[in-house]
């Protein structure tokens, strides 16, 4: 029978990072995020807010990881019901996460406080950052992410592009293709080549949400375009890369619907 951890669940089958590990230090009943974006599988964003503050100890994390049975991860990623850097905790957690544990710690951050210093110096740490680019003007930020007021487009890709500067571990650039924006491809084609991240991921809203997600041939011609245009950087789509299908979660069903993590 799985026990019901609280703020860690998985693990998970992903594309992105194999037998992923979540951690959720967020970790409320209602979704807490900066962003209110039209393709999230979690809905409409109940507490939109550019506040940190702590929500969940760093202890109470290390105890449910010092407590799960030995199991095959690859990633242990931070996640969950919002934007984790909104938990004011995260430089700490992931230090001692990596104190603790041998896997590598992935972070997916919707990228809207990377533009702050201290924002950026907490992630350094991480083995690899998952960092959301789906604007590519201001325009699509709104229309697409729904920022809290107070979020700047100019702020979100100078802070990814500072962060690149700095990182010693691996930066991706996630863009979650939709109608609104897979006409802009030549644009995000010329961030990516301003920011180099070291991997591009084609992405589009697989999972039960409101948007329709584009079909695998448009997705794999925006993928050619990324390909052709720019040299030496990793790219992939959500169509292409297989998950792991041997993986048994510790979490049960009902953490997991939480999290938007099953149907």
């Amino acid at each position: 029978m799985s026990y019901a951890y609280k703020y860690i669940y998985g693990p998970l089958p992903s594309w992105r990072l194999g037998r992923s590990l979540g951690i959720d230090l967020l970790s409320q009943e209602e979704k807490i995020c900066n962003f209110d974006c039209v393709y999230c599988q979690l809905g409409r964003v109940k507490k939109h807010t550019i506040e940190r503050r702590i929500y969940v100890p760093v202890e109470a994390v290390i105890k449910e990881l010092r407590e799960m049975s030995d199991i095959n991860i690859d990633y242990i990623t931070f996640s969950g019901r919002g934007e984790p850097a909104l938990a004011a905790n995260l430089g700490e957690a992931i230090k001692a996460v990596q104190s603790i544990r041998k896997e590598p710690v992935a972070v997916i951050t919707n990228s809207s406080l990377m533009g702050l210093d201290e924002i950026r110096k907490e992630l350094l740490p991480a083995n690899f950052v998952i960092a959301k680019l789906d604007a590519c003007l201001p325009e699509s930020l709104k229309t697409i992410n729904r920022p809290a007021q107070g979020i700047g487009f100019g702020n979100i890709l100078e802070g990814i592009k500072g962060f690149k500067k700095a990182c010693q571990g691996k930066l991706a650039l996630q863009i979650m293709f939709i109608e609104n924006n897979k006409q802009d491809v030549d644009k995000y084609v010329c961030l990516a080549n301003y920011i180099q991240p070291d991997e591009i991921q084609v992405n589009t809203p697989l999972r039960p949400c409101a948007v329709r997600p584009l079909a695998k041939e448009e997705i794999l011609r925006i993928k050619d375009n990324f390909i052709s245009a720019c040299s030496g950087i990793r790219i992939v789509s959500v169509y292409e890369e297989n998950a792991p299908e041997d993986v048994v979660s510790l979490s049960d069903e009902d953490t997991l619907k939480r999290r938007g993590k099953v149907k």
